[in-house]
């Protein structure tokens, strides 16, 4: 029993130790928060405010979830070092009572070995070696612990530099939208008649007979489109960071199905403009929520619902990577991200955006547009 012992322990000596730095993510993200903090001060004197400010929530967005996942990352690592230390150290001990026990025997009994003095000998020869491999790695697990321990310990103390990150990304959302609501630079592509948008949305019974009445409330609209975007068809980013929950077509839980996907992002996210194009509509709309519907060419319009705030004024010609829209929700808890060590890195997108294509008014699957990198 002794030398099977013997044999597995030192088979899990041989083992190679994985040489991980959990603390990397965390550690560059600490710089991107910082970066972002000087990206907000510059963005005070900057000439086109809505545009720098855009960039600053999105490098606090940015700096945010990787601070999140490098603390995720560390408390996973701490936790499977821990149970490997504390299955080798069980190992451990079992063995050195073995030894212990043969060391503190007499000799007549050292010779009741099954095979004789010669058996003795071998497994001393077989305790002297596995012995100091079995010490050497323990000591090394313990090193990694003690390292990750103090990683952790550094993690923690991070969580002011997160809490400073949470509090500049709102401070930089106020500010961005103080800046669009101040804007009065963008070109209209018509003026807004408030009584037939209101008569409209009032009548409006499907998203379809809504889009198509939508020429109905421009008023002195300018002639022609906007340069067309079919060449970047397939290739137009997402208006919002996150990843698809459900596809176009596929049913929700209560069995509704829309020609739309729905995107899963985390709460207060920016949603922006995939390209240039005119504002058609924002508001609350049937049972979409607030929506924002663009229109990047002649008969192509991009439907956005689901947003808690809404930007920008119908009619205007916004750039690529404008602003339209905030999403809902609170930020998580700091606190809580030291206990969410075991759980997906995707539980925090708790908010849903509804995004639909509309070609000629006939809904087509939003994925043959957009650039979604998901099989």
């Amino acid at each position: 029993m002794i030398r099977a012992a013997l044999l597995s322990l030192a088979l899990i000596a041989a083992a190679p130790a994985t040489a991980q730095d959990p603390g990397a993510e965390a550690r560059a993200a600490s710089d991107r928060l910082n970066r972002a903090a000087a990206l907000m001060e510059a963005a005070e004197g900057a000439a086109n405010r809505v545009k720098a400010l855009t960039e600053v929530v999105g490098a606090y967005e940015d700096g945010l979830e990787a601070m999140r996942e490098g603390l995720r990352r560390a408390a996973i690592q701490e936790e499977t070092l821990s149970r490997r230390l504390q299955s080798r150290e069980d190992e451990i001990a079992s063995l050195l009572g073995a030894l212990q026990s043969m060391a503190q025997s007499e000799g007549p009994v050292l010779l009741l070995h099954p095979s004789g003095p010669i058996g003795t000998a071998r497994s001393g020869m077989i305790i002297s070696d596995v012995t100091p491999a079995l010490e050497t790695r323990a000591a090394a697990l313990r090193t990694e612990l003690k390292d990750v321990t103090v990683l952790r310990s550094l993690q923690e103390s991070a969580l002011d530099t997160l809490r400073e990150g949470l509090q500049g990304a709102q401070e930089a959302r106020t500010a961005l939208s103080q800046a669009i609501a101040d804007r009065t630079d963008l070109p209209r592509r018509f003026t807004e008649d408030p009584v037939k948008t209101a008569l409209l949305v009032a009548s409006t019974e499907t998203l379809e007979g809504f889009a198509s009445g939508l020429s109905q409330i421009a008023v002195d609209e300018v002639p022609g489109s906007l340069p067309g975007i079919d060449a970047r068809k397939g290739s137009l980013r997402l208006p919002v960071d996150g990843r698809i929950l459900r596809r176009a077509g596929e049913a929700d839980a209560a069995g509704i199905v829309r020609p739309g996907i729905v995107m899963a992002t985390r709460p207060r996210a920016l949603v922006t403009t995939p390209a240039p194009a005119t504002l058609r509509y924002r508001g609350e709309l049937l049972d979409y929520g607030n929506v924002v519907i663009l229109e990047p060419q002649a008969g192509l319009l991009l439907v956005i619902a689901g947003l808690d705030v809404v930007y920008g004024d119908i009619g205007e010609v916004l750039p690529g990577n404008s602003p339209v829209g905030m999403m809902g929700g609170d930020e998580r808890d700091t606190n809580a991200l030291l206990i969410e060590n075991g759980k997906d890195a995707g539980a925090s997108r708790t908010q849903t955006l509804y995004i639909e294509v509309r070609e000629d008014n006939e809904p087509v699957d939003p994925e043959t547009w957009f650039e979604t990198n998901e099989g």
